[in-house]
């Protein structure tokens, strides 16, 4: 398993349990994910960080001072 946070803009978007498709981005020497459609965006990563799976389980939503974050776990 391989849990991977996301940047949420607003609450109540996503819940936990709830089941996720990301969709991955391409930047000059990095990839970054994005929980459809337009949800929660990741942090960037290195090609040797890369998802291999498109689909996960929210496992956590959390506010706190700098924003809403969500934990997402994939099956990889």
């Amino acid at each position: 398993m391989r849990t991977m946070d996301f940047k949420m803009e607003r609450p109540g978007l996503l819940e936990e349990g709830q089941e996720v498709t990301v969709t991955e981005g391409l930047l000059p020497g990095s990839y970054y994910y994005t929980i459809d459609p337009s949800l929660a965006m990741s942090a960037n990563f290195k090609l040797r960080d890369r998802l291999h799976v498109n689909k996960g389980r929210v496992i956590k939503v959390e506010e706190t001072a700098r924003g809403f974050y969500v934990t997402v776990e994939f099956d990889e």
